[in-house]
């Protein structure tokens, strides 16, 4: 998918009082920024926000901060969440691939939601999913590792599933269909799209202590 450059992007994020400016300096210590010592929940790509948004809304005794590396995207998710701040939401503008030097074992959960499926094989170890990206999340996580992720692709999918499961990761939840089961959803952008034309959407929650 081809982005389109939103002027001024730059001008607006560094502006933003919730977007983490130099994220490398908190590595360790975001409960501080935070000042409170609640669980931090992650998305990575998280697109113009409207998950996490909603996320942050509806938990309020759970911190949340959203990683968007392209600056089109991320001025969108702030736009929008200017009209009305959260204290447990803050924002990232960096690469997934840079993660190990933002956080510290303060994790406790992660939401991979609509990653690009990369679909051929040679590009395969660009997934959000892959072996090399697992291993940076082992060092993100403060106790219980757990990755929620939903996808409308299967080969994203089935290649998520040996991935997990070669990286020992107990499933909690699998479903082909997540509109049929009873599990607690919030759409994001893309889903609710998705669900208009009559998408199906894979999901998946896996742990590992």
């Amino acid at each position: 998918m081809r982005l389109r450059k939103v002027k001024n992007a730059k001008e607006i994020i560094d502006k933003c009082s919730f977007v983490i400016k130099n994220p490398e300096n908190y590595k360790g210590n975001y409960s501080q920024l935070f000042k409170n010592n609640q669980d931090i929940h992650l998305e990575i790509g998280m697109g113009k926000g409207r998950f996490i948004y909603e996320m942050a809304l509806k938990y309020p005794e759970i911190n949340f901060i959203g990683i968007e590396k392209y600056e089109s995207v991320l001025v969108r998710a702030v736009e929008k969440i200017n009209e009305l701040p959260l204290d447990n939401l803050l924002l990232i503008n960096t690469d997934a691939k840079y993660l190990n030097d933002i956080f510290a074992h303060e994790i406790s959960c992660i939401y991979l939601n609509f990653s690009d499926p990369w679909p051929k094989n040679r590009h395969a170890m660009r997934r959000l999913t892959s072996p090399d990206y697992l291993k940076i999340y082992e060092n993100l996580f403060k106790n219980t590792k757990t990755i929620i992720q939903k996808t409308d692709n299967l080969l994203l999918f089935a290649s998520s599933l040996k991935n997990f499961n070669n990286s020992g990761y107990y499933f909690e939840n699998v479903s082909l269909d997540l509109a049929s089961t009873n599990i607690e959803n919030i759409e994001t952008e893309y889903e609710q799209k998705f669900k208009k034309k009559g998408v199906k959407i894979n999901y998946l929650k896996v742990t590992k202590k």
